[in-house]
Order: C-alpha cells, then sequence, then structure tokens
C-alpha cells in the first residue's frame, strides 16, 4: 500500500515541525507501508500542483491532519477540493484536533471518506487494512466514515497509554535542515530548534480547550533524553521546543525531567508551557540548571471569577507569584491571556493588561486574543445551549473569520465595543513591547560608543 500524507502551507517563513504526521509516518513504516510526505508548506506549492501530483503518481490512501481554527478549515477545504479534483482520487482520511470534534460535519464538508477521532498510530493501521478490503469500516475504533451523504460514528478507541512504546517521528522523511531554523524565545543565531514531546493529554479541563483525549501520559525522562541526544547528534540541535500542552504536570515529573536533561544532554537550551501553580523556586531552580530559557504560562485572566468560571483551577495570587519566582530564577515567563470568558468585563481587561504591562520583559510579543469556542469545548456548546451559536457550520462558515477577532460573545459588552476595548488594551501592550526593545538597542549602542564594546556585532533584527 502506498501513502501520501500532506503538510498544508500555513503561509509561515519557517513551518512547524509537523510532529503528528512524523509519528503516524513512523508507524506505517515499521508496518512495511510505503510512505511519502507532499510538503506543500516548504514550496508553497498551490493547490493545484497536488491534484497534478496525484494524477501522475497512484497512491491508495492520502492523509491529511489539521488543528482547529479558521485558516486551518478554510486550508482543508482548499485541499480537499485538490483531492476531490484528481483523477486518481485515493481513499482520502482526515485526522487532527480539527476534524475530530464534529467528524460528521467534516467528512461531508470535505467530501472525504473517514476521520481519525484521537490519537491516530493504532487506529491507522486498522483503517488501512479496511480501506484495503480486509477489514469492516464498522469494526475500526476511533473513527468516522461516510457512505455518501450518510456518517457513521464508531465507538472511541482507549488512549495510547504507554507513549514510548510509539516510534520516534520519522525524521528521515522529512527535510530537517529547514525545520531545525524555527525560532524560539531566547534562542541564538547559530541555534537549531527542533520541537520535541515529552507527554500526551493535561490533567486539567479548561472550557476553552479543544484537547479530547482525556489522561495525563508523560514519556520516561530516559526516553525524552535519549531523542534529544538522537536530534542533537544527526541533526546538531542545541535547542528544544517542547510542544506538549503542559510538560509542568506536577514539581516531581518536572525535577525528575530536569536531573535527566542535566546528567545526559548538558548544554541543551529548550523551553515549554507550565503552569504557574507550579511554578515554585526549587522548581525552576532546576529548570534552569538543565538549559529552560523560556515557559510559556496561560494566565487566561486576571481575574478570580473568570479563572474560576473557565475552570482554570487556578488564582490571582498564584499567577503572581509564579510569574515572580519565574523571573527571580532568570527564566522568561510567556503571557497568554484571552479575552471574553464568562464574567469577563471591561475592567477585568484592564486588570490584566496591568499585569502584563507591569511583568513584560519583551522576551516575546504577545496580544491578547478573543476567547473562541472551538467545537469539543464546553464553551462551545454552551454557546449552542444559549443560542449564540447555532452549530459547527455557523462557526466555521459565519463566526470564526480570524482567531483576533470575536466569535461569539459571552460578555455584556456590544460586539462592536468589545473590539475597541481590546485595540485599547492591545495598543498599550505593544507599544510597551518595542519600548523594551528599543531601549535594549540604545543600551547597546551606549555600549558600543561609550565603552568600546567590541563584541558588538551590528544591530540585528531578533
Amino acid at each position: 500500500m502506498r501513502v501520501l500524507l500532506v503538510v498544508y502551507d500555513n503561509d509561515s517563513y519557517i513551518h512547524w515541525f509537523p510532529q503528528g504526521l512524523a509519528y503516524i509516518a513512523a508507524v506505517l513504516e515499521a508496518h512495511g507501508v510505503d510512505v511519502d510526505i507532499y510538503q506543500q508548506d516548504l514550496h508553497h506549492w498551490p493547490e493545484e500542483h497536488l491534484t497534478e501530483h496525484l494524477d501522475a503518481n497512484r497512491y491508495d490512501v492520502v492523509g491529511l491532519s489539521a488543528i482547529a481554527g479558521y485558516y486551518q478549515y478554510r486550508k482543508m477545504l482548499s485541499i480537499s477540493r485538490a483531492v476531490n479534483g484528481s483523477r486518481q482520487r485515493p481513499y482520502y482520511v482526515l485526522g487532527g484536533h480539527g476534524a475530530a470534534p464534529e467528524p460528521e460535519y467534516f467528512l461531508r464538508k470535505m467530501r472525504a471518506d473517514a476521520a481519525v477521532v484521537g490519537e491516530g498510530e493504532r487506529t491507522v493501521l486498522e483503517l488501512l487494512e479496511a480501506a484495503a478490503g480486509s477489514k469492516d469500516l464498522s469494526d475500526v475504533r476511533g473513527i468516522a466514515w461516510r457512505e455518501g451523504d450518510q456518517v457513521h460514528v464508531n465507538p472511541r478507541r482507549d488512549v495510547i497509554s504507554d507513549v514510548d512504546s510509539i516510534p520516534l517521528p520519522a525524521y528521515h522523511k522529512f527535510p530537517m535542515e529547514y525545520y531545525r531554523l524555527l525560532r524560539m524565545p531566547h534562542c541564538r543565531h547559530s541555534d537549531f530548534v527542533v520541537p520535541v514531546l515529552s507527554s500526551r493529554g493535561c490533567p486539567f479541563r479548561c472550557n476553552f480547550c479543544y484537547r479530547m483525549d482525556k489522561g495525563f501520559r508523560p514519556r520516561r525522562p530516559e526516553a525524552i533524553v535519549e531523542e534529544i541526544r538522537f536530534l542533537r547528534r544527526e541533526y546538531g540541535v542545541t535547542y528544544v521546543a517542547f510542544s506538549d500542552e503542559l510538560l509542568m504536570s506536577s514539581p516531581a515529573r518536572t525535577i525528575a525531567l530536569c536531573e535527566a536533561l542535566i546528567e545526559s544532554v548538558p548544554g541543551i537550551r529548550w523551553c515549554c508551557n507550565g503552569r504557574l501553580n507550579y511554578a515554585t523556586p526549587e522548581v525552576l531552580d532546576a529548570m534552569k540548571r538543565a538549559g529552560c530559557v523560556f515557559i510559556g504560562y496561560g494566565i487566561e485572566a486576571f481575574d478570580d471569577e473568570v479563572l474560576r468560571n473557565m475552570n482554570k483551577r487556578l488564582t490571582t495570587r498564584e499567577i503572581v507569584s509564579g510569574i515572580e519566582a519565574t523571573l527571580a530564577a532568570g527564566i522568561s515567563p510567556g503571557y497568554n491571556i484571552i479575552f471574553g470568558n464568562i464574567g469577563d468585563t471591561r475592567e477585568t481587561l484592564r486588570r490584566g493588561v496591568e499585569f502584563l504591562l507591569k511583568h513584560q520583559d519583551g522576551a516575546q510579543m504577545r496580544t491578547i486574543r478573543p476567547v473562541t469556542p472551538y467545537p469539543g469545548t464546553d464553551l462551545y456548546y454552551r454557546a449552542i445551549e444559549e443560542g449564540r451559536l447555532r452549530d459547527c457550520a455557523d462557526f466555521y462558515e459565519n463566526k470564526h473569520v480570524n482567531s483576533d477577532l470575536l466569535a461569539v460573545n459571552f460578555t455584556d459588552l456590544t460586539d462592536d465595543e468589545f473590539h475597541r476595548v481590546l485595540l485599547e488594551a492591545n495598543t498599550r501592550l505593544i507599544r510597551r513591547y518595542f519600548e523594551i526593545h528599543c531601549e535594549s538597542v540604545l543600551a547597546q549602542a551606549r555600549r558600543l560608543y561609550l565603552e568600546g564594546d567590541a563584541t558588538f556585532r551590528g544591530f540585528r533584527q531578533t
């Protein structure tokens, strides 16, 4: 069997390494499947090129994976038209968080044959058997499948409890010389950066998160450092972007991983996503010594009532304590705040802005975005119950047209007022970010001209 996995172009200069597809490719290769990767991201090919490629090359299955998002949805539509328009149309499979919450809608809209709902490494092998006719589609757990306009949704498959049992991503199938040019906070010009997954899942359940797989499943520290050692040896990787939903799942786990990094991959630098209620001096000291330079925190709101409404299980006191401890440890914090959840007002937005302005260190420019009730989230179903949203079609076709514009309004503000106060808030944040960088460049200039700093290498844009 011959399979083509499509990496779509999101119009970035350097794209994020497609870890999900790389894991699927590794599993398929391990079971003797011939896998090709279609690199639209690298070459910026138009969709017509995919149709021509399918016309010129015979594939049994073509797979496309995407997360939820307005851009990804429209990209899936255009790629689906390209696949369905080919003369040798293969069996067409969708994957990723985008289609999983509402597979019936996506299968009909994209005219795909099947969608993987949940983790795909085990499901895809059985799905290929069914596509080849040696297994009944109704017996494959973790998929939805289409017969004409009728869609069948099979029972979910259990999550993979031992994530280390999955083969490492098939790095050799991808242009790593391109992907390693990814830029992350505090990486040097000479750094090669690659994302690594240290766990799957998250022990928390925020009302705006479209994560569907239950349970947190960490990898063993030994397996993680072995993958990093492989990446350093084969691709010269010097900086790792841990791509977990939450690396800091507990103090004990975080410290254990840091000790393994210190012992086995000294000198590696890295960033991750963290939890502020676990950001204690002891944990942060271990992270700093292990090479951590940046932690992205899901603050989401600086108001205790709003935090309770979104089921964040975090308080403003913990936010302040964690951010100050992170800065004291010499690690840059990333500030993720959204606006428009249940209970948000002009005042809660103002408090969030004041907090960001006080603690911003300039490592990363972050603006405040509207909360988006993606399909599959608790907020999505609440919007439908309250009549603010009809269904998935209404969300993607009418409401979610851009991640920085309001999709569903849960506040007492009008839509125009909502966007106006968000403009005022982000104007202050953007100005402060560039002020910090202006001050930094001027400090370089003073050291150069007044102190004769011979290490100066030119006024570079970071």
